[in-house]
């Protein structure tokens, strides 16, 4: 039987109830959503609109309105990151950015300047540097919420403090911790929030959610039909619709719903508490076996449960490819999409082996992956040079 701990990537399995409402939806519903006036559009519309009220719930949304459905977390920070930003702006981020924020910002470098702030080598973040990057020019401040690659927390609360003192919009990247972190959007003063619906969140692939705050004045990403205002020439400016063009996922909006709800129902205190167990557990663990390095926060109680580490003598790619071959562990080895994390870690050359745990994942599953790792350091992984995922 599969061991899944890549769940930083994706998490699996899923609730049974995620199934059985978009099986619902399509078998009883089907109908295109907020288009049409009869009972089956009616219905697909009611869908959507309770999704995006559970999500505004779990986050301290006063408006659900400003819940906008995108494909995923990459699509909703291209669209709080680009729309928000105008030639001659200024925006700081940090080291340990996941290709989804820093990539949109080399896109837009002949426009405007970006400051990375350094992390420390386990990826933790001073906001007091924060601070001192600021510029009259500052525009946004964009910051992952945890570290896809060491689980690092970032001082979140009090870099929206700064933000909102400033006058800077506060863009956070949820991605590792929607679902699992409690996230106020009032209390962290949060601008835009963006967190995918196939990970924490335990909704399925293809979607995501980008939540407008009043103070932020994103530009339309996509232009298009929105039925309504349909004699308007431009894109409306009313809420969700300006930001919602085209025919909505609706199966996969049923889907993230009843995730969202799930994770509503067991409470993310809960969920947490569970998964830092695991977390914990493998670092007393590992820490035991000669050659295993891990990085980042070595406190299971203060990070994310997303753990990166190196075996020593051993290819990363190779490590995960006989952990998948031999073992029926899937986990992921490589860069994990976050190139700079890596440059601040020291790791760029080297990459790392990621295991990130679940609500589903057990205790014994970690003991067993523990003693997989004592048993593959003593044996020969040639034949696995060059497999795994090292990108």
């Amino acid at each position: 039987m599969m061991i899944y701990f890549d769940n930083a990537a994706t998490t699996w399995p899923k609730p049974p109830e995620v199934m059985e409402a978009m099986r619902r939806c399509l078998e009883e519903v089907g109908a295109n959503p907020g288009r049409s006036g009869h009972k089956m559009s009616l219905a697909a519309g009611k869908i959507v609109d309770e999704a995006r009220k559970s999500i505004a719930a779990l986050f301290n949304i006063k408006d659900s309105d400003r819940v906008i459905f995108t494909l995923n977390a990459t699509d909703a920070l291209n669209m709080a990151i680009k729309g928000s930003l105008n030639a001659g702006d200024h925006v700081i981020t940090s080291s340990m950015e996941h290709n989804s924020v820093t990539r949109p910002l080399y896109g837009l470098r002949e426009r405007i300047e970006v400051t990375k702030v350094q992390c420390a080598e386990d990826g933790t973040l001073d906001p007091g540097d924060i601070k001192k990057a600021i510029r009259a020019n500052t525009r946004v401040i964009v910051l992952t919420h945890a570290s896809n690659v060491t689980g690092t927390v970032m001082p979140v609360k009090e870099v929206g403090e700064l933000a909102r003192s400033a006058g800077i919009i506060f863009i956070l990247d949820a991605a590792q911790t929607a679902g699992l972190l409690d996230i106020d959007v009032e209390k962290m003063n949060v601008d835009l929030l963006a967190a995918p619906g196939h990970k924490g969140l335990m909704g399925p692939p293809g979607t995501g959610i980008l939540y407008v705050g009043e103070r932020a004045k994103v530009r339309p990403w996509r232009e298009g039909g929105t039925g309504s205002k349909s004699i308007v020439a431009g894109q409306p400016d009313i809420l969700p619709e300006k930001y919602e063009s085209g025919t909505l996922n609706s199966v996969g909006i049923a889907g993230l719903g009843a995730g969202v709800n799930f994770v509503r129902r067991i409470g993310t205190s809960k969920i947490l508490e569970h998964e830092l167990a695991l977390a914990k557990r493998f670092i007393e663990g590992a820490r035991r076996i000669p050659g295993i390095k891990i990085f980042g926060p070595l406190d299971g109680n203060h990070r994310a449960p997303v753990i990166s580490f190196q075996l020593q003598g051993k290819d990363t790619g190779a490590v995960g490819g006989a952990l998948d071959h031999w073992y029926n562990i899937a986990c992921r080895a490589g860069l994990h999409c976050a190139p700079d994390a890596h440059r601040t870690l020291g790791t760029l050359e080297t990459k790392l082996v990621r295991f990130s745990f679940s609500y589903f994942n057990k205790l014994e599953e970690v003991e067993f992956a523990l003693q997989c790792l004592r048993d593959v350091k003593g044996r020969d992984l040639s034949q696995f040079s060059g497999s795994g995922c090292n990108c």
